[in-house]
């Protein structure tokens, strides 16, 4: 009965909308300018945009258009008879006419109409002029106006190419979409660095806040914080539904402006059940990223070479993989080329560390595992023979140096109940382990760090259309 009513109105509604699209249809201009597109000369077409050159000839003017579903503009001759009078760089335009090919075999529109949609008054403060160059330091102050610029349009499109294959990849791999929380009472990093969440109306919290609660409890009873990663939700899922990920937004309160950290990020975490094997989690994102990459390289060349994306070299090698005993040896022995001293067993890498160690390895991936317990999470998992390690990895890449972080997870009731912070609200964590427990191991990966290694961006701001950063928090 449902598929019948469900096919009748999709019935009814396609009639609606072909009559519609016959009196409003327009060309989007990916479907007449990119070059695996067969476009049909001498048709009459209807596009719009917005203007990103105008070119003023004796009898003609020329406009090249572009409407951001390609790099690519489509240049329109438009007789100066039906030329609107306050057609500007940055104005918004429909288009009516003939697609013809130039002498150099492009395509372009013969107007015979064209109507001025919304006017841009460049003398009236607009930032941008048509072929000048900005720096990204001069674009980030007008986040509102970046996303006409040519480059930072082909950033959003890459940005969405890549999302859709990491996406792609996983629901073919069998992964299944979590939809975690973005408030959260819980800290899963352990490192504090949180936004605390409560409600801005001071009548509302007096009317919910009880005598025994502080004000930040009050609306749950309990202190609630933007979530700093997915994965301990996951792997409540993860027990029920073998393979599980989730991708959104989440956030660390650090006091830091570097080029590659950001207060909101968006973080790919994925968690597999019945995995005790830090080989079978390092497998899991060498197949990831290498087929990622290559769909986006297939599908995304003209907008790469825009945004200046280099060649991917490691594409077709084999990663790297050391462990994190082997990797001290190598900063250590090479300690006159570091510019930070090396580092002492038990410490973290820092940024320098890891990028000398991609070099070192001629800018191929490369895995570090078996990290000192003190280094890492309190869920990442001992090893029988070494209770010192545990069975955690990082992926350092070109650029950024570490990308992904991952590891198998403590799954001894015993051993993780000594492990948890004293001051941690995870029982239910624990009691995981209780209930027809399984071994589970998980990653997670910073997409806008990927985006950077990938297409060769310096600065992660420029990685995000609205980046958010320590004092920086505009629109």
């Amino acid at each position: 009965m449902l598929l019948r009513t469900y096919l009748k109105f999709n019935k009814s509604l396609s009639f609606a909308n072909f009559s519609f699209s016959k009196r409003h249809t327009h060309s989007m201009l990916n479907q007449i300018c990119d070059d695996n597109v067969k476009t049909e000369m001498g048709g009459h077409v209807k596009v719009q945009g917005w203007v990103h050159g105008l070119r003023k000839m004796k009898h003609s003017v020329f406009v090249d258009l572009m409407d951001g579903s390609t790099s690519k503009a489509l240049q329109i001759v438009v007789p100066r008879s039906i030329k609107p009078d306050r057609l500007t760089f940055g104005s918004s335009i429909t288009a009516e006419g003939k697609l013809f090919k130039t002498p150099d075999n492009k395509v372009e529109l013969h107007a015979s109409n064209i109507t001025l949609i919304g006017e841009c008054d460049v003398m009236d403060g607009y930032p941008f002029a048509p072929r000048k160059y900005y720096s990204e330091d001069y674009i980030r102050q007008y986040l509102h106006l970046r996303p006409r610029t040519k480059n930072f349009g082909c950033l959003l499109r890459l940005r969405n190419a890549a999302s859709a294959a990491i996406e792609k990849y996983l629901r073919s791999k069998g992964f299944i979409n979590v939809h975690t929380p973005i408030l959260t009472s819980n800290d899963s990093e352990g490192l504090g660095e949180l936004f605390l969440v409560k409600p801005e109306c001071e009548r509302l919290i007096k009317q919910m806040k009880r005598t025994d609660i502080s004000e930040e409890e009050a609306y749950f009873n309990n202190k609630t914080y933007l979530t700093v990663s997915g994965q301990l939700h996951l792997e409540t899922i993860v027990r029920a539904i073998s393979r599980v990920y989730t991708f959104g937004p989440v956030f660390r309160a650090e006091n830091s402006k570097s080029r590659l950290h950001l207060s909101e990020f968006h973080m790919l975490e994925a968690e597999l059940a019945f995995v005790d094997n830090i080989n079978i989690v390092m497998n899991e994102v060498e197949s990831m990223i290498k087929k990622v990459v290559g769909d986006i390289l297939e599908n995304s060349s003209s907008d790469i070479s825009i945004v200046g994306g280099q060649e991917i070299q490691w594409l077709n090698e084999k990663f790297v993989c050391m462990t994190y005993d082997e990797a001290l040896n190598i900063l250590q022995n090479n300690a006159d080329s570091l510019e930070q001293p090396a580092p002492k067993f038990g410490s973290s890498l820092t940024k320098n560390h890891e990028l000398f160690l991609v070099k070192h390895n001629n800018y191929v991936p490369v895995f570090v595992i078996n990290w000192p317990k003190e280094s890492k999470p309190f869920y990442m998992k001992e090893y029988e023979d070494d209770a010192s390690k545990v069975a955690a990895m990082d992926l350092l890449v070109p650029i950024v140096g570490e990308l992904v972080g991952g590891g198998v997870r403590e799954d001894n009731y015993e051993k993780l109940k000594l492990k948890l912070p004293s001051t941690s609200n995870l029982s239910w964590y624990l009691e995981l382990r209780k209930y027809g427990n399984v071994p589970t191991a998980g990653f997670g990966m910073g997409f806008e760090r990927f985006l950077q290694s990938l297409f060769n961006i310096p600065n992660i701001k420029d990685t995000r259309p609205f980046p958010r950063w320590p004092h920086n928090c505009s629109l």
